[in-house]
C-alpha cells in the first residue's frame, strides 16, 4: 500500500470510526480511543498549532496517523468493515460542519496554561 493509498484510507477510516462508536461490537477500549481519535481528527483546534514550524505538522502526520491505526486494530475486523462500506459518502469535503469537536482541545489547552501560570505566578 503506497502513501497515497493510505492516506485515503486515514480520510475515509474517520467517519469509519464515529460508526464503530456506535456500535454494540465494538469493545469499550477501542469505544474510549475512536472517541479521542475522532475529536482530534474533527477539531478545528491541533494539540500543537500548525503556526508551530515544524513541530505543528508533525502532529497532524504522525499523531492522528497513529490513533487511527492503533483504534481500528483494538475494533473487531468485521465491525470495522461493516463500518467502512456504511461510512462512504458520509462526509463529501472529509469532515462535518461542527464546531464543538474542538472542544476537548480547547480544554487541553485551558489546562496546560492554568498549570503553567500556576507554576509561574503561586
Amino acid at each position: 500500500m503506497d502513501l497515497k493509498e493510505r492516506a485515503k484510507n486515514l480520510k475515509t477510516d474517520i467517519p469509519a470510526l464515529l460508526l464503530a462508536l456506535k456500535d454494540k461490537d465494538t469493545p469499550a477500549a477501542a469505544k474510549l480511543l475512536a472517541a479521542v481519535t475522532v475529536a482530534y481528527a474533527l477539531s478545528p483546534v491541533d494539540l500543537i498549532p500548525d503556526f508551530i514550524p515544524v513541530l505543528g505538522y508533525l502532529d497532524d502526520l504522525i499523531l492522528l496517523p497513529a490513533l487511527i491505526a492503533a483504534t481500528v486494530k483494538l475494533i473487531p475486523k468485521e465491525v470495522m468493515e461493516k463500518c467502512r462500506a456504511q461510512s462512504e459518502g458520509m462526509w463529501p469535503d472529509g469532515k462535518p460542519k461542527r464546531w464543538y469537536y474542538g472542544i476537548p482541545i480547547v480544554l487541553i489547552w485551558a489546562a496546560v496554561i492554568f498549570l503553567i501560570v500556576k507554576v509561574i505566578f503561586f
